[in-house]
Order: structure tokens, then sequence, then C-alpha cells
């Protein structure tokens, strides 16, 4: 008799929600998880994926090719070498705490922060998911002296939009560009918006790079599979990369042991890891919600504890970056921290009293754009 049962039918297996091919992004939970699904991140069992591109010669700002004003840096951009700098001495690039939408905002922190960081990273926001483009708010910042290094994700933009948006930031004269995938829309307060992610941070390296643009890129040492991390940042420096900004793995040594297997791995690249900056108990518990952000241990119960939190939580991120600092192939730090709404000023002022008690900003500003009445 023949049989009449169904086949069984094998379920299709998970695939990326952004669409990935050099994954896993940084949003894997400590679990395994995706960031937006129960599935768990289809990377964590597959070897890491081998930049596919060329290993190309990459023109530097010197060689930046002529085709056409769109990739000429304009007058009085920021033009800074931050690897030449970190030759010299320890760098801070620092986070930008400013409201979504507020050019005002965007000019108020940039002239605090002017003179006291040697450029501040504008890249993407937990809280808004609409922001001004890369390029104009880089172009607010560095209207206010201060040099702008510029975040670049995937997720609103296909490729030709991020061709568009990288010309614009070569022409500005950004002091660089942070090329990361990004976070997916539904973790944002615009899920209703469709995630794009036509490319990935790997292949926006190269791409920046081909128009002299110095490129950063992000790693999570922390987050599975933490194993294979450090051979992945090596296949974004294949891409490219020239410099790594390591999201917070925890206490020094632990920061200490993925830098040696970066390098290890062929990623021998400058790094600056990232210093969390708490000032207060609503920062704090938005920071604790950033996906495998691993803080030193005790860090943020000592601030919080404190009798002024705002001065611990600064007196904290100086001490860390100064050991910090002592780890070989970390040449220079990157203060960050969570601002919640109406506290941007607050972090502003708290970000460059760090950059000035680690010696930042010593004649590495960009000319201002005064203000019009």
């Amino acid at each position: 008799m023949t049989s009449t049962a169904a086949p069984t039918v094998a379920p299709p297996a998970f695939t990326c929600p952004k669409d990935m091919t050099y994954g896993p992004c940084g949003g894997v939970g400590a679990d395994g998880a995706c960031e937006v699904s129960v599935h768990r991140c289809t990377f964590l069992d597959a070897p890491v994926v081998r930049w596919a591109g060329a290993a190309d010669r990459w023109p530097d700002r010197a060689t930046r090719p002529a085709t056409g004003a769109a990739t000429r840096p304009a007058t009085g951009s920021a033009s800074l070498d931050l690897l030449a700098l970190a030759a010299v001495r320890p760098v801070v690039v620092s986070a930008f705490p400013s409201r979504a939408l507020d050019a005002e905002s965007v000019t108020i922190c940039a002239e605090i922060m002017q003179g006291t960081v040697d450029a501040v990273l504008a890249g993407d926001s937990g809280q808004a998911r609409v922001q001004f483009p890369p390029a104009y708010r880089a172009h607010l910042i560095q209207a206010a002296g201060l040099p702008a290094w510029a975040g670049v994700t995937c997720r609103d933009r296909n490729r030709v939009a991020l061709e568009g948006e990288l010309a614009a930031l070569a022409h500005v004269g950004v002091a660089g560009i942070h090329a990361v995938t990004g976070d997916h829309t539904l973790t944002g307060d615009r899920p209703d918006a469709r995630a794009v992610f036509d490319l990935e941070s790997t292949e926006v390296v190269a791409l920046a790079r081909r128009l002299g643009l110095t490129v950063s890129v992000a790693e999570s040492p922390a987050s599975p599979p933490v194993a294979l991390r450090a051979s992945r940042l090596a296949q974004k420096v294949r891409a490219g990369a020239q410099l790594c900004f390591p999201q917070y793995c925890g206490d020094v040594d632990d920061v200490r042991r993925f830098v040696d297997a970066a390098r290890e791995a062929g990623a021998d690249v400058p790094f600056l890891p990232g210093v969390p900056v708490v000032i207060d108990r609503p920062g704090a518990v938005q920071l604790a919600s950033f996906a495998a952000a691993v803080l030193p241990t005790g860090y943020v119960e000592s601030i919080l504890a404190a009798r002024d939190p705002y001065q611990a939580g600064v007196a904290a991120a100086i001490d860390y970056a100064e050991q910090l600092l002592d780890v070989d192939g970390v040449v220079g730090v990157l203060p960050a921290g969570a601002s919640a709404p109406g506290s941007e000023t607050a972090m502003a002022h708290a970000l460059a009293s760090i950059g000035r008690a680690l010696g930042a900003g010593d004649g590495l500003g960009i000319p201002r754009t005064p203000r019009t009445s």
C-alpha cells in the first residue's frame, strides 16, 4: 500500500536579517541570539568569511583620485592625519552628544568640545533613527572648529546613496569615517521603516578607501562568537580598514587579550578602545542596554554610589583611559556614553574634561566658521 503521508521537508535555514556576508554583526546577544530574531545568529557556527575583494594599494589623502569636485576636500576642512598624530602622542576621538535633527544642539555641543579632543565620532543614535545625513552633520560640527569623524551605517541607504554620501564626506573634508553595518530598524524608534543593508561595513571600507578617506571599523570582542572576532577584524583590515574602535569589552586585561589576538590574526592596525562615560543613572541604564557591552568590574556601581556621580564618572573614565593607553597596540581612546534627553550639553562638558585631562586637542582643530546673526 502506498503511503499518502506528506514528505518531510527541512525548514529553510535562518538567514541574516541584515543580508550580511562578512558577519556576524555586533548585535549578537550573550546567548547567541540574533538582535531581531529568536533564532541563533547564522554566523555562530560558521567559519570567518574571507574578504573577496582585491588587496589594492589604497590612495592616501595626498593621492586622492581627481574625479571631480565631489571628491576634493573643501577649503578649511579637517585634513587630519590621525595616524600620524598617534605616532607622536595618544589620541582621543570622542563620541558626540547632540539632539537629533537639531542643528543648534550640534553647534552648541561642538563649541563646548572644540579644542579638547582630536576629533568627534558623529555616529548612529540609539535613541532616534531619523537623523541628519552624515555629511551635513559633519559640516555643522566642523563649522564650529571641531574635526568630525563621521559614522556611516548601511541600514538606511542602498549602495548608490552610500556612494554619494561618501563622496560628500570626502568633499567636506572629514577627519575620517567609521564604517558600520548598523543596528536593524526593528531595534529603534522607527520599526515601520524598511531596513536596506544593500552593503555591509566591510564593503563600505573598500569603497571609502577608493575615495581616499581614512577609515575605521568597530569590533565587539565580547559578543559571540568571541573566538572568531579577531579573525573577523582581520578581514576588515584586508578590505582596507586603518583603525579599530573596539566596543566595550571589560577590564583592561580583556582589551589587551583582544588586541593581542587581533594582531596575531593579521589585524595590524592601531586600536582606540571605547571608554564608558557614565555621569548619571539614566545614562547608566541606557549604556547597560547596549548589545554585547561589557563594562569594567564595578565601574558603574562605584560611580552611581558616589556623592557626585558626574565628577566620579569623569574621574573613572580618565583613570580607565590612562590604563588602556599602557596596552601595546592602543594608540588612543574613544570616550563615549549615553545621554538622556536634555543632558547632551552635560555629556559634552564631561567628554571635553576627559579629553583635556588626556592631553588631546592641541592644534588639530579646524578654522571655525563665524556664526551669522
